[in-house]
């Protein structure tokens, strides 16, 4: 008879039936094959995971309200009224600015024909020739960098464009959303690990929204008036727009930053450009890169380099609406990938901005029964 054990001496490990590099790769395989498919079908799971986002973010509006003495089913019908009331605030807010602006676009199109004229000038009076000069501003026009500003616009428009499937969704998750106290009372009594990542998904999911949602909001704030006291046209529309790329972490301010900056460029010239560049910059890297971080940070506890991946990671498979849901698509999945199994909590301190080792797991001890004095 074979002895199980090798020639070192160690015990075969009976928790593997194949070999683990095997397991990594089997793993792998099926990463990418579910990677690939959600792409494929983003345009539908996309409104799905936003509408779910927006469930798991109001979610606390109709348990406070039952609290309150409010019937169940007329807190979940507020909390749909709110949400969807946000939606087609925002959906129509964006549609008439869009429009707005496409009205008061080519009112400049002399202004930057002029434009490229000054830079060729400037180009020939600093030693670079005129065919030279020509080539390297021909690439640049009208239709193209104002093609770019209106892309923008449109792919956050797009977001919503779906408004009705969006409007469904909702109303059926807000409808399961409010048996989901007693749901996860059984699951937490039959997987209490399962209960506790969901539970910390969800809460820091909210946590996350609520505070990006505020910090969103003084951000449009400030840029609205800032850009209204610089005569930048339509700074409503620019301020919304700040409001919406606030969710896109790392990199979203620069998106806001785009279309007011080539306005103020035709407008006002250079120096009217850089104010904005300035103004826009001093404003949102404190707000969004000094202050906010430390509000949201304990309820992301994601890395900086983490956190760009995860939207280059999300942008490539959603497309504009998964660099908007990143973080909370990121959370979602280590929710069910990481948090969900105690073998692989260790993972967390890797992609933590803050690491600190998990708390050890605790066996509950019986209740002692105390001896009866006679």
């Amino acid at each position: 008879m074979i002895d199980p054990q090798d020639v070192s001496g160690a015990e075969p490990d009976s928790r593997w039936s194949m070999p683990r590099g095997l397991i990594v790769i089997l793993g792998l395989a099926a990463l990418v094959v579910t990677v690939a498919g959600i792409q494929v079908a983003a345009p539908i799971l996309a409104p799905i995971f936003l509408a779910l986002m927006l469930t798991v973010a109001v979610h606390p509006l109709p348990v406070w309200l039952h609290r309150k003495g409010v019937p169940a089913w007329l807190a979940t019908i507020a909390a749909i009224l709110v949400v969807n009331g946000i939606l087609v605030v925002l959906v129509l807010s964006l549609a008439l600015s869009v429009a707005q602006l496409a009205t008061l676009l080519p009112q400049y199109a002399d202004d930057f024909t002029s434009l490229i004229d000054d830079a060729e000038s400037f180009l020939n009076s600093n030693g670079v020739n005129s065919a030279s000069a020509q080539t390297m501003l021909s690439q640049v026009d009208y239709a193209t960098v104002f093609g770019f500003v209106d892309g923008i616009l449109q792919a956050m428009l797009g977001i919503f464009s779906n408004l009705l499937f969006l409007a469904a969704l909702l109303l059926f998750m807000a409808v399961d959303g409010s048996s989901y106290g007693s749901r996860m009372g059984i699951v937490t009594r039959m997987r209490p690990d399962i209960a506790t990542a969901l539970s910390a998904f969800s809460l820091g999911t909210r946590k996350y929204l609520v505070v990006t949602t505020v910090f969103g909001l003084i951000v449009a704030v400030i840029d609205t008036g800032a850009l209204w006291a610089l005569g930048i046209p339509l700074p409503v529309l620019w301020g919304l727009l700040s409001f919406i790329t606030n969710y896109i972490p790392n990199v979203g301010f620069v998106l806001g930053l785009v279309p007011p900056a080539l306005l103020a460029l035709l407008q006002g010239g250079p120096g009217l450009m850089l104010t904005v560049i300035v103004l826009y910059s001093v404003i949102n890297v404190i707000i969004q890169s000094v202050i906010q971080p430390k509000f949201v940070g304990d309820a992301v506890g994601l890395s900086v380099t983490f956190t760009f991946l995860s939207l280059v990671f999300w942008t490539w498979i959603l497309g504009p609406l998964g660099a908007i849901l990143a973080i909370p698509l990121t959370l979602m999945a280590k929710a069910l990938l990481i948090d969900i199994d105690p073998s692989t909590r260790w993972v967390n301190t890797i992609l933590s901005s803050s690491p600190t080792p998990p708390a050890p797991a605790t066996t509950p001890t019986p209740p002692r029964h105390e001896k009866e004095e006679p």
